[in-house]
């Protein structure tokens, strides 16, 4: 298990960027791949966008696919996700977690952190 802590949430209007960040806790995240997900409220966990380790292989989920970029430091201690032209609808808690395969968005391996909070106004 490695816990991981989620940052960079905030307010901001329809239009704005926001950039989250994932990091492990007490420990790079080495090889493995990571992925960020989303729950808005009543509605179930989405995956939102994944890369791996060495080659940084990117996957983007079908909600954000064109307005968002992930990328990871060299040192795999962080992992960023870039979020522009946020809608009202990306409102959610936005959580990062390891994977086994960034292709298959259930493959998450770790129990789920805190998250960070995005919130769209209109």
């Amino acid at each position: 298990q490695v816990q991981v802590v989620e940052s960079g949430g905030g307010t901001v209007q329809a239009g704005g960027s926001l950039r989250l960040s994932c990091t492990a806790s007490g420990r790079a995240f080495g090889s493995s791949s990571v992925g960020w997900f989303r729950q808005a409220p009543g509605k179930e966990r989405e995956f939102v966008a994944a890369i791996t380790a060495i080659k940084k292989n990117t996957w983007y989920g079908d909600s954000m696919r064109d307005r968002s970029s992930i990328s990871r430091d060299s040192d795999q201690n962080t992992v960023d996700l870039q979020l522009h032209r946020l809608k009202p609808e990306d409102t959610a808690v936005y959580y990062c977690n390891r994977m086994t395969s960034i292709y298959s968005t259930e493959s998450y391996l770790d129990e789920w952190g805190q998250g960070t909070q995005v919130t769209v106004s209109s």
